[in-house]
């Protein structure tokens, strides 16, 4: 006697509670009909997708999803179906895990443990459950717990009092550095204080800002990891359960291989692009190539993520263009096999400046003038996205975004901005890391000193400390929520720290401003990092 799992690392579409509830119909009869499976599980709130939000708040999402248990009931024979769902019990909303057998409901288990810290905001839908939910399936104790549950002891725990034996985690965890790792080895602890073997199931996929990146994996109960699905890709894993002498041990089956950090977060953003694009309906990408790092990276993560031919740059070059950011946007456009044309921005630059030629009369050139720059690129990208249905694509990473050095309807115009969570630093390292693979971004673009090229002879760092030196700070400031006497105190210029710290503060209004982009931190702005626009702190 053994017991046999699917495990469904699938990606579905937040409020496609009909297609997903197919998805499920069809996984399901794969998992019983290929796999022999005796049960299937799936992902935490499978059928409305992951994080709904506030649809949660709109009655006809419930409706929906009690109209998808029905027909899962009705549609699913000869196999055990574990799937997450929000459902209303008495009059109170609950994150559920239903266990569908011979056309009903056999079980359902209720999250204990909700979370409202960084990008989860759980306790604002849901209400805690708690009750322990543990079933034989093909003659094994099966308890069930959901995601956070399974973070802390005692969820785990009172399921092994209960008497199960192996322990079935349905999960949508969302992907930050460091984060794969963590999960595993959390798992492997909760395995030897409990004696449970522990199936842990992740989510797949991108939504919105958030990706989550699969890589469901098994633990025996002495805290040995006997099975690993890929990352960052859909898969139907199977695990079997081995019985015999009151034990119930995972039978070693693949693991598959860990991934670097570069390769981890590469992975993400390709997928966090991908999933942003197709699930909102777009054509494919624009985005503006200027020979810099940052687009050069972000057009190597669109292609990846969407293919040549979905995706065009457009290079405009101004008076302060040097003619080597110019060769080099060509050639990586070339290496990339991606649609490219030219389009200076002179002639725009010069109406704007005579249309205010009385406004600014008796004033210096400043960073005003900068700005209409990036301003006229800023139109003439929008203006091609909203012809051709296609997303725009910034290009401007989280070292620029945390201290404002971006402009408003400038570089910061567009619908998605892939690095925004991506350190300058780490960009380089990213690009390094993609030309591993095959060269695809010239070396120059990756040396060269950085610059905006908004005014003769410019550097970032006429305005900005070197990056490395400006990373340790943001890192310090913005991610540890170090103070200034903190940072300090780690060897740091406090005038630069403050001119760093204060810079951070005061740019919230652009970032507020700014398009959603992938979270890779553990501190992304947006989601995570929520400061007031207005504060005297």
């Amino acid at each position: 006697m053994g017991l046999k799992i699917s495990l469904a690392q699938m990606n579905f579409l937040v409020g496609d509670v009909a297609g997903n509830t197919q998805k499920v119909i069809e996984i399901a009869a794969q998992a019983r009909d290929e796999q022999q499976a005796h049960a299937v599980l799936f992902p935490e709130l499978a059928l409305t997708g992951y994080p709904p939000e506030d649809l949660l708040l709109r009655p006809e999402l419930g409706r929906r999803v009690e109209r998808a248990l029905r027909l899962l009931c009705d549609q699913l024979t000869g196999i055990d179906v574990i799937v997450g769902y929000p459902i209303h019990r008495d009059g109170v909303l609950y994150n559920a895990a239903g266990v569908i057998r011979d056309g009903r409901v056999i079980a359902e288990y209720h999250k204990a443990l909700l979370p409202n810290y960084s990008v989860f905001d759980e306790k604002r839908y849901f209400e805690s459950g708690g009750e322990p939910c543990v079933l034989q399936i093909n003659g094994v104790p099966v308890g069930i717990t959901i995601c956070e549950d399974i973070w802390y002891k005692t969820p785990a725990a009172r399921a092994a009092e209960q008497g199960a034996k192996v322990l079935l985690n349905l999960n949508a965890s969302p992907f930050h550095r460091g984060k794969a790792p963590e999960r595993e080895q959390l798992l492997q602890k909760r395995a030897l204080e409990t004696d449970l073997s522990i199936v842990y199931l992740n989510l797949v996929g991108g939504q919105d800002e958030l990706v989550f990146d699969g890589g469901s994996f098994v633990v025996a109960s002495d805290g040995r990891l006997t099975q690993r699905l890929p990352y960052f890709t859909e898969s139907l894993g199977l695990v079997e359960i081995q019985t015999g002498e009151g034990r119930f041990q995972p039978v070693p089956a693949e693991i598959s291989a860990e991934q670097g950090e570069e390769a981890g977060i590469y992975s993400a953003l390709v997928l966090g692009v991908r999933d942003y694009v197709l699930k909102n309906g777009f054509k494919g990408a624009v985005l503006g190539l200027s020979g810099g790092i940052d687009s050069a990276l972000t057009l190597a993560i669109a292609v990846d993520a969407l293919g040549a031919d979905q995706v065009e740059v457009v290079m405009m070059p101004s008076r302060y263009t040097a003619e080597m950011s110019n060769l080099d946007a060509q050639e990586e456009a070339k290496r990339l096999g991606v649609s490219y044309r030219t389009i200076p921005i002179e002639p725009a630059f010069n109406a704007f400046l005579g249309m205010l030629q009385g406004e600014f009369a008796g004033t210096a050139v400043d960073a005003t003038e900068e700005n209409i720059q990036a301003r006229c690129r800023g139109i003439i990208l929008m203006a091609i996205s909203n012809k051709k249905g296609k997303i725009l694509l910034t290009t401007g990473n989280k070292s620029e975004m945390s201290v404002g050095y971006a402009t408003l309807y400038g570089d910061m115009a567009g619908g998605f901005a892939p690095i925004k969570d991506v350190p300058k630093m780490l960009v380089y390292r990213l690009a390094e890391y993609r030309n591993r693979k095959s060269e695809v971004i010239p070396h120059r673009a990756i040396t060269r000193e950085p610059s905006a090229e908004l005014a003769p002879n410019q550097k970032d760092s006429d305005s900005l400390p070197p990056y490395p030196l400006l990373d340790e700070i943001l890192q310090r400031y913005v991610e540890s929520d170090q103070g200034v006497d903190e940072i300090v105190a780690a060897g740091f210029d406090r005038e630069l720290v403050k001119r760093i710290t204060r810079l951070v503060d005061r740019n919230e209004y652009k970032r507020r401003q700014a398009p959603p982009g992938v979270k890779i931190t553990q501190r992304a702005f947006g989601r995570d990092r929520r400061y007031p626009l207005t504060s005297g702190f």
